[in-house]
């Protein structure tokens, strides 16, 4: 019963956690915030909280998409783009994808979402070490505010990172 107890708790809090206008949001600057899917009501808000862009990197077709976040977004006058990355596959393009749309933001309040913050988180973190040069063990915080990569992400990351002769182990 006491173990029946626990882990109900502990599924309450970890459902707690992807609650809210933006699930597991992590504000990594002023400038730069990653977050699961958020509601409608938010995506709305994000001119007057000061952005300029949004980048969304899972497919338009997942289940909790909003169809209409390109309208929503576009309406406020941001700029809003969609990298499609597979979830069972990302890929090195996709990472170059998302570099090249990062640096053409650069200067800009940029929110980077997908569903859960796992897609956004680990490109963010990515593009913070390979492209930005910032401290690994440090951008590593973020991601692990939002999630634990599971072995296909981790496996991506570290793949990625080597690829850009970057030796840092995640985990």
């Amino acid at each position: 019963m006491r173990a029946t107890s626990l882990l109900l708790a502990a599924l309450a809090l970890r459902a707690a956690a992807h609650e809210g206008p933006a699930p597991n949001r992590v504000d990594i600057s002023p400038a730069l915030t990653t977050s699961g899917q958020p509601t409608r009501a938010f995506l709305q808000s994000l001119k007057a909280q000061g952005f300029e862009a949004v980048v969304y990197l899972a497919p338009p077709t997942v289940g909790d998409a909003l169809a209409e976040e390109p309208r929503i977004v576009g309406g406020q006058g941001l700029l809003f783009v969609n990298i499609p990355v597979d979830w069972e596959r990302p890929t090195g393009a996709d990472f170059d994808a998302f570099t090249r749309v990062m640096q053409a933001l650069a200067g800009r309040k940029v929110y980077v979402h997908c569903q859960m913050n796992f897609r956004a988180s680990s490109m963010v973190f990515l593009h913070r070490v390979v492209t930005l040069g910032d401290p690994p063990e440090k951008a590593w915080e973020a991601v692990q505010r939002a999630w634990v990569p599971n072995a296909t992400w981790r496996a991506f990351i570290v793949a990625t990172l080597r690829a850009h002769r970057i030796a840092f182990e995640p985990l």
